[in-house]
């Protein structure tokens, strides 16, 4: 079992810039692929980015390239998103996963673990 907890969401003005963290408990998290994913209202869950177990690989989707950045710290067993230049089509609840692979998931069923999630808002 792994436990995700996020932190770091709020209000932000567009332009702005957050820095989500997930903190992880349980088994070794460096095992894990990570993602960040973000749901808004009546939208599916998407995924954002992604990083291998080892940090060498990453996904973003194009809605945030150059924007977000996706980055791990497998001693502190915490996950990072610092997304800068926000609009209010950001405006989501981030939730961030681990999944058991050595690949770099971005499907949502793929994942095995979630967190339960921390409501970003960015206001025009």
């Amino acid at each position: 079992q792994v436990q995700l907890v996020e932190s770091g969401g709020g209000l932000v003005q567009a332009g702005g810039s957050l820095r989500l963290s997930c903190a992880a408990s349980g088994r070794t998290f460096s095992r894990y692929a990570m993602g960040w994913f973000r749901q808004a209202p009546g939208k599916e869950r998407e995924c954002v980015a992604a990083i291998s177990w080892s940090g060498r690989s990453t996904y973003y989707a194009d809605s945030v390239k150059g924007r977000f950045t996706i980055s791990r710290d497998n001693a502190q067993n915490t996950g990072y998103l610092q997304m800068n230049s926000l609009t209010p089509e950001d405006t989501a609840v981030y939730y961030c996963a681990a999944a058991d692979t050595r690949f770099l998931p971005t499907t949502p069923g793929v994942y095995d673990y979630w967190g339960q999630g921390t409501q970003v808002t960015v206001s025009s």
